[in-house]
């Protein structure tokens, strides 16, 4: 197996989305949804909602307490496929803004030092080119 480095998008793909529905069924259990209810609102089977449960799934990112009182917000929001999706990039653009994303990809050792990429346009410096 080749070691490569991760893309970010793939670092939100594999990390990120999976620790948000984690969080989302987190919230909605506590406040009284069953397992089944749970599954359908995220578009997952009862058994992904049990391993998230149980820690067994996206259990590896740790979130702030101020996302995930965001995630808190946004899980209660959720009714329907629309909705869900509305919430995912709301908390995914906040993910984003807190660089989790660098933060998770640091942790796994693969990025470069002093890596902005990501950022590069947001803090007006070219379109993704060297400089």
């Amino acid at each position: 197996m080749v070691n490569r480095v991760l893309q970010p998008q793939e670092i939100e793909v594999f990390y990120v989305l999976p620790a948000v529905r984690r969080e989302f069924a987190m919230c909605m259990k506590a406040e009284g949804k069953s397992q089944k209810e749970i599954a359908k609102l995220l578009g997952v089977t009862g058994a992904a909602v049990s391993q998230y449960m149980s820690a067994k799934r996206a259990s590896l990112l740790k979130f702030t307490d101020d996302m995930r009182k965001e995630i808190k917000e946004s899980a209660a929001r959720i009714e329907c496929e629309m909705t869900l999706t509305r919430e995912m990039q709301r908390i995914v653009n906040l993910v984003r803004d807190a660089r989790i994303v660098c933060q998770v990809h640091e942790g796994l050792g693969n990025v470069p030092a002093g890596c902005n990429v990501c950022f590069e346009n947001k803090e007006g410096r070219g379109h993704g080119k060297e400089t």
